[in-house]
């Protein structure tokens, strides 16, 4: 499975987007249960893009990422390519579209 970094504050974020050219932020919180099911599956697709980061957010620990992200539920899947948001999910996950979605991303970077 893919390894996840946790993001506990918003310079964390931050700086973990900037860092990575190719960054995927999970915005979850603990008593959601879309979301605990969501974050495993995530994990194994993104095994298939080595390239990609994933970092994890738990939105009742840093409230401010609801403002920064514009985030009104969860959980919330968002790609920045080079610090910038390329794709987002949120709520139900179609992980079959977004296998295809990510294909064609990682496509293009690789050229």
């Amino acid at each position: 499975m893919k390894e996840v970094t946790e993001l506990l504050s918003m310079n964390a974020i931050e700086n973990f987007i900037n860092r990575h050219q190719l960054s995927f932020i999970y915005i979850s919180r603990p008593s959601c249960t879309v979301c605990h099911a969501v974050l495993p599956q995530l994990r194994e697709l993104l095994e298939q893009f080595p390239h990609i980061k994933l970092g994890h957010v738990n939105a009742d620990s840093v409230e401010e990422v609801a403002g920064r992200f514009s985030v009104f539920t969860v959980p919330v899947l968002l790609l920045f390519i080079e610090g910038t948001e390329f794709l987002r999910e949120a709520r139900f996950v179609h992980f079959e579209q977004l296998k295809q979605k990510l294909k064609r991303v990682y496509q293009l970077y690789e050229e």
